[in-house]
């Protein structure tokens, strides 16, 4: 993994948040609306979110999850890839990569557990269709694996600003950005400054003299805020 986030191939992919929210053309000839796609992409992160409380593995690889899973659909349409499927085999994939490996069959064996029968029914997946999606899914990421979060420059800046008691609270913030976009248009770093003022906002806790001294630009900070729908 390469250890600087502005030369690793996560800070070159990122995207104009216009270029996240499109609707694939595939996705727009099938009348999937904008507030469709996006809905879809959340009930999906949450689906990836419950499958991998079933087996257990780290924050870390439910983010890199996602966010694999939110970038294909920048790339790729839904009617091509279907979603309830994708998502499984985002987790798979991702659990190798943050060296946490799930196998395959114990997420087809939680997916038919979670989902049961009847109108479920087109969630249940085998191992052979997660194996062979994973191929589809590394082409349709060019491979480029690496997934930097902001989990940990809030720590970093959360104990330099001194507010280390807001450690909880802001990184479940953090947790809740995920299911947006947010992690391929901003850098994590931003997006853990983000999550500080908004739970030093809630708290009451006075960091306006250390984002001063950061010399960061709050506008892109306020921004980030006011589209994240958290304030």
């Amino acid at each position: 993994m390469a250890a600087n986030f502005w030369t690793s191939s996560h800070c070159k992919q990122l995207l104009d948040p216009e270029d996240v929210e499109l609707v694939p053309a595939a996705d727009r000839e099938r009348g999937i609306t904008p507030e469709e796609f996006r809905l879809v992409k959340i009930h999906m992160s949450f689906h990836i979110w419950r499958l991998a409380q079933q087996v257990k593995v780290r924050q870390r690889v439910i983010a890199t999850a996602v966010t694999y899973f939110r970038r294909v659909y920048t790339r790729k349409s839904m009617s091509e890839y279907d979603p309830r499927l994708v998502a499984p085999t985002c987790l798979y994939l991702a659990s190798k990569v943050e060296e946490s490996t799930v196998q395959a069959r114990l997420l087809v064996f939680y997916i038919k557990k979670m989902c049961g029968t009847g109108s479920d029914d087109k969630y249940r997946f085998e191992i052979k269709d997660i194996l062979e999606m994973e191929m589809k899914l590394l082409e349709a990421l060019d491979y480029y694996l690496v997934v930097f979060h902001p989990y940990r420059p809030l720590l970093q800046l959360l104990q330099d600003a001194g507010i280390t008691d807001l450690t909880q609270f802001a990184w479940g913030l953090v947790n809740d950005t995920y299911k947006m976009d947010l992690i391929l248009i901003y850098p994590p770093y931003m997006i853990a400054l983000a999550c500080i003022y908004i739970a030093s906002a809630l708290k009451d806790k006075d960091t306006t003299s250390w984002f001063e001294e950061l010399r960061v630009d709050m506008n892109i900070v306020k921004y980030l805020n006011g589209n994240s729908g958290f304030l």
